[in-house]
């Protein structure tokens, strides 16, 4: 059998000197053949993966954030093979939905238990996001975010640094969103796009009770500026967004975005693109296959 091919981000804050020996011996505990490739960039990931997904391994495994293993899934898509996750990165919103171990050497035992679930991909405009899209206020402050870390700043200060420097009155985004037959024509904020429905409440802010629902999340704000997103932030500590009459979600199997600009920044998954009007967006049923935890009565 092929040896696992793992690909890991050696870019990220997470990794360090010791990553590479670490993630070797803990593969090996386990009784597991691997390749490892350390990738120093985006680019460098991509074309790995590439590979990899037309090679001789069945399982392709991504060692990093939601946008490394994003982008090692968008290669992996369609050609079969099984994804394997580390999470490497700060947030690690894909892993922590599928229930995966935040601690590696555990991490590498659910990969060695090998127990395989099939997940839903995003799609717009032919390209894949395992967890959201947008447009709006989060595309800008991921911009000007990057342009304070090539200034050497850290991300935490950078990011802070950004959403201050957007979170100012400004004028909307006129989008006319058509969702299974319906036309919402509105002036907002943001427009975000989930790969299945996102938690609201204090307590699972930014969770998914399941990414096999085979739907999209709609959200958009009707009011905008500093002070619709303010309030918008509040009630969600609250658990009373979806409550509220100026916050919209629709449930979709696809939906497009139009829009009077014949390009829009839009984020897939925390990285940002440039893509040309109209938007389509839609779900690709368990079109993914993830090594995830054993079942249990919890999940």
């Amino acid at each position: 059998m092929a040896p696992i091919e793992v690909i890991v981000n050696a870019a990220g804050g997470s990794f360090s000197d010791h990553t590479a020996d670490n993630l070797r011996a803990a593969f090996d505990a386990n009784g597991l053949n691997i390749t490892l490739h350390l990738a120093n960039d985006g680019e460098e990931i991509i074309e790995i993966a590439r590979k990899a997904a037309m090679g001789d391994a069945r399982t392709i495994v991504a060692g990093g954030g939601d946008g490394t293993i994003s982008a090692v899934a968008s290669e992996m898509y369609g050609s079969g093979k099984t994804l394997g996750i580390l999470p490497l990165g700060t947030l690690n919103n894909f892993s922590k939905d599928l229930g995966i171990p935040q601690d590696i050497d555990e991490a590498v035992k659910v990969i060695a238990g090998g127990v395989i679930s099939e997940v839903d991909l995003g799609e717009v405009n032919e390209r894949i996001f395992l967890n959201n899209s947008s447009i709006g206020l989060y595309p800008r402050i991921v911009k000007k975010r990057e342009k304070q870390e090539r200034l050497g700043h850290g991300k935490w200060r950078s990011a802070l640094w950004a959403a201050m420097r957007v979170f100012k009155p400004s004028s909307f985004v006129k989008v006319g969103i058509e969702v299974e037959g319906k036309m919402f024509v509105r002036r907002v904020p943001f427009v975000f796009v989930g790969n299945n429905r996102y938690e609201m409440e204090f307590f699972n802010i930014g969770r998914r009770p399941s990414i096999a629902d085979g739907r999209l999340s709609l959200y958009f704000l009707h009011r905008g500026g500093r002070y619709g997103v303010i309030v918008l932030m509040l009630k969600t500590l609250l658990g009373t967004a979806k409550q509220w009459s100026e916050f919209e979600e629709v449930l979709c199997e696809s939906l497009t975005i139009q829009t009077r600009r014949k390009r829009l920044q839009v984020a897939f998954d925390g990285e940002v693109s440039s893509l040309a009007t109209p938007l389509r967006y839609r779900c690709l049923p368990k079109a993914l296959k993830v090594v995830v935890p054993p079942p249990t009565d919890e999940n």
